[in-house]
């Protein structure tokens, strides 16, 4: 085991680049606390699963991010100019980090380069108070499989015809910048040298415009087989390698998806939806993100998919407007988790298996909380270290939906002096199903309830529900059912004659 000396002694920025929240920290306690995390996440929540499986820890500790996005500044007011990473709470210093341990070695040579192109040039920073200077970021990209590089340099306009700085100041010199770049002593093959003009107030990356000084604007990776296109703007796995471990799991926990529907929900780039339409029937991609959307589909044409369908919207308002009904469902949503309402959704096509892929085990753990109270078991969970020294911890759950469903009968006693007859003959009770409760509540009302508001009323009342129904903690961390809906169940109770 590494010592906590020996940690933070390789990078010497460590006392003040917050980009490692885990300096210092031997690798295997890193592993136990995020490991500790997830477990007692799902205990506060009271998440019965089958199995808490091992963490699996990353297959590279160093080198393994394939973006970077540095920022020019200072360390201090007035100083020498920078580029690198945020100072740890001192967010206006920026530390330059060209001996990071996270990336290739090629990432650091294009850092220092930069910098010493900028200064032997007489060029500024972007002040990010009064808007003006020339440069603002360096975004570097790479390709693990493909041992391609992609350089982006982020500047203003200023310099330039009509430029938004002062006239009179110099031009950021193309030419002089690409030369520079292709004469470094590096590993990979330049795959392409950008120039992005960004004008904004925004402290982002902003393309107003794009202008591509060498090679072309995406470098080429591949994942599980699949070939992608990766543009400088695009959302992309940041750990390829370990990624490859996350989603071959992830795929692997579904008994059979073999000529079967699936939804890839919150689906990024589509590689998810790739990999199941590889025996799939049929796959349908759902996310925000458009320019991801875009990306995914010229991936699936350009790997011979014809099985993919993506779609870009919200992921409820998408499967609220389509009918098609799916068999194997995945999410991989982002750090804030699935919204209530998209849950409920996704728990009304009552498939056998949803796979769950989290970013943020706190919002998992809600999450499985409500899909736990809808009738699905978490039959196992295993948290993925694909960013070592940070804290981030992936994770991937497996629910299984169990016997009795959204549609189970709620058993209720009924007066034998209020039975109807139809010609002699018994005409038995509506039988007032979840689906019935929600359904009335619409039209009577005109908005919809979830059901983990209806288990959450069922209790309040004491009506019986399912023994893994549980209505909450009352303190804030499950939503809790408002008023008016309230009223409406109890409305919806008293017509079936339940209270």
């Amino acid at each position: 085991m590494m010592s906590e000396s020996r940690c933070a002694s390789l990078c010497k920025d460590w006392e003040y680049c917050g980009g490692c929240s885990y300096q210092g920290v031997a690798y295997e306690e890193q592993l136990a606390n995020k490991f500790g995390e997830v477990k007692g996440l799902l205990a506060e929540k009271q998440i019965d699963y089958g199995e808490l499986l091992p963490i699996q820890p990353a297959p590279s500790v160093y080198g393994y991010r394939n973006k970077m996005e540095y920022t020019f500044g200072d360390m201090e007011k007035g100083g020498p100019m920078t580029l690198g990473m945020h100072r740890r709470k001192h967010f206006m210093s920026i530390v330059t980090v060209d001996e990071c341990q996270l990336v290739h070695p090629d990432f650091n040579k294009v850092l220092r380069g930069t910098l010493d192109f900028a200064a032997e040039h007489g060029y500024t920073k972007y002040h990010k108070k009064t808007h003006r200077g020339l440069l603002r970021n360096l975004v570097v990209r790479r390709g693990v499989h493909t041992k391609e590089l992609l350089v982006n340099i982020v500047t203003s306009s200023e310099g330039e015809p009509e430029g938004a700085g002062p006239a009179g100041l110099p031009a950021f010199d193309e030419a002089a910048f690409t030369e520079m770049i292709r004469s470094l002593p590096l590993e990979h093959e330049v795959a392409g040298i950008l120039r992005t003009i960004n004008d904004r107030l925004a402290d982002a990356v902003y393309c107003d415009e794009l202008r591509v000084l060498y090679g072309r604007d995406y470098y080429n990776e591949e994942i599980l087989g699949l070939k992608f296109h990766v543009g400088p703007f695009s959302f992309f796995q940041t750990n390829v390698e370990a990624v490859e471990n996350l989603y071959s799991y992830a795929v692997g926990l579904i008994d059979d998806f073999r000529d079967k529907k699936a939804f890839d929900l919150f689906c990024g780039t589509g590689t998810i939806s790739q990999v199941l339409a590889s025996q799939a029937r049929e796959v349908i991609g759902v996310e925000l993100v458009e320019e991801a959307v875009e990306g995914a589909r010229r991936t699936a044409a350009m790997n011979g998919l014809d099985n993919c369908r993506f779609i870009a919207g919200d992921v409820f308002e998408v499967l609220s407007s389509i009918p098609d009904k799916p068999e194997v469902i995945v999410v991989d949503p982002p750090r804030a988790g699935i919204s209530v309402d998209a849950l409920d959704k996704i728990i009304s096509y009552g498939v056998d298996q949803i796979v769950y892929v989290s970013c943020n085990p706190k919002s998992l753990a809600q999450n499985l909380y409500q899909l736990q109270l809808n009738g699905y078991r978490v039959e196992s969970v295993k948290p993925f270290d694909n960013f070592p020294w940070t804290k981030h911890v992936e994770t991937c759950a497996l629910l299984v939906r169990e016997s009795a469903q959204d549609d189970e009968v709620v058993s209720i006693k009924v007066d034998l002096d209020g039975i109807k007859l139809d010609q002699g003959r018994y005409v038995p009770p509506e039988k007032p199903t979840y689906k019935i409760i929600k359904q009335w509540i619409l039209d009577k009302y005109g908005f919809k309830v979830s059901t983990l508001y209806i288990a959450q009323i069922k209790d309040k009342v004491g009506l019986e529900k399912r023994k893994n129904y549980n209505p909450g903690s009352g303190e804030g961390k499950v939503p809790i059912c408002p008023p008016e809906k309230e009223a409406a169940i109890l409305d919806a109770f008293r017509h079936f004659n339940l209270i």
